[in-house]
């Protein structure tokens, strides 16, 4: 299927998927594409941490990247959109994911205070 411009931005706000407004500080997002798992750990100033995938093959674990957006393998980028499955993910160091195949977006819970 042929994705043209005017087709991507009518169906951008209906994509399942991360948001960048979604994500607060202390979030992680888990993200399986096709050959990978990534762990993104919100840093609250648009950067994350980055493990796994490239990150781990290239002894970069740990590397604070922001995420440029979500593209369907074009040119056109979704630079609101931090993951979506069916979507590749890229980073501002130039890498860009296979295909998304399952995004998890994770808050840490605050644990109750004992009276």
């Amino acid at each position: 299927m042929v994705h043209t411009l005017d087709r991507l931005s009518s169906s951008a706000p209906r994509l399942e998927g991360v948001r960048a407004g979604d994500v607060q500080p202390g979030d992680a997002l888990v993200i399986h594409t096709l050959n990978s798992i990534y762990i993104l750990h919100a840093n609250g100033d648009g950067t994350f941490n980055a493990e796994g995938g490239w990150f781990a093959r290239e002894r970069q674990t740990g590397e604070r990247v922001r995420v440029v957006g979500c593209t369907f393998g074009g040119s056109v980028l979704l630079t609101r959109m931090l993951a979506a499955p069916g979507m590749f993910l890229e980073f501002d160091n130039h890498v860009r994911t296979t295909r998304i195949r399952e995004v998890q977006h994770l808050r840490p819970t605050v644990p109750d205070t004992i009276h």
